[in-house]
């Protein structure tokens, strides 16, 4: 599933944005669809000029009947009554998706007979003070097993000492889902630490989901202001 919202606060209308002859989430999309990992790729939009470019290409759209704050919101009513047990969500910014990164993704899945995990998702290192120190990336910290502990704006952890050095993790908006806890996200409301740090996976962790990180090295590049255009731009080839 990719969620596609028309308008954004810091690029409205960037998914129609023009990159290397296509639209910004036609490039998303047929990257996601040839990754050849999923039985069916879907957007979900509440934009006509979406459908519409979407459908020229061959794609699959389902229009949201409601407004909705966060990707996991559109996802679930979108799978609501779908026959499907898991659900990847690939922001419609990112053009740049592979298939390596949601491979390990499912693959959290099929090693977890127990079904101890709700939700999956990608983190990458960062090192780049600027990026470490801006409240636009998205901080995760995790425990010895790789499950999320927290999400941030600010710099987490804080190195209080000169040693040991801390390892900063940047938290990428891919996620997979069981379908249950994409239902019960979208029935429960928000919490105070969501509401504060506008970051909708948090909403999981204080409801006591249990979210798997999935380290990976590929960055890629996120669209979401005019700069990230203009590099995707360069970078495509």
């Amino acid at each position: 599933m990719i969620p596609a919202r028309y308008g954004a606060s810091r690029f409205p209308g960037k998914l129609m944005q023009d990159l290397a002859g296509k639209p910004v989430i036609v490039r998303t999309y047929e990257a996601a669809l040839q990754t050849g990992l999923f039985d069916r790729v879907v957007v979900v939009s509440d934009s006509e000029a979406i459908r519409e470019a979407i459908e020229d290409v061959g794609g699959t759209v389902i229009m949201s009947r409601e407004s909705h704050e966060t990707g996991s919101d559109r996802i679930a009513e979108a799978v609501e009554h779908l026959e499907v047990d898991i659900v990847v969500n690939v922001q419609g910014d990112e053009p740049f998706t592979e298939r390596e990164s949601l491979a390990k993704l499912l693959q959290v899945f099929r090693d977890d007979p127990d079904r101890e995990i709700d939700l999956a998702s990608l983190m990458t290192e960062i090192t780049d003070p600027e990026d470490i120190r801006s409240p636009n990336t998205v901080k995760v910290i995790t425990d010895h097993r790789g499950f999320a502990l927290y999400f941030s704006r600010a710099p987490i952890p804080y190195q209080r000492a000169e040693l040991p050095r801390a390892t900063y993790f940047k938290h990428k908006g891919v996620y997979a889902f069981r379908k249950q806890a994409l239902l019960d996200f979208r029935r429960l409301p928000m919490q105070p630490l969501e509401a504060v740090e506008k970051i909708e996976a948090i909403r999981y962790l204080e409801y006591g989901k249990k979210i798997k990180m999935v380290q990976t090295r590929v960055t890629g590049i996120e669209i979401d202001t005019p700069e990230d255009l203009e590099r995707a731009k360069a970078a495509w080839t």
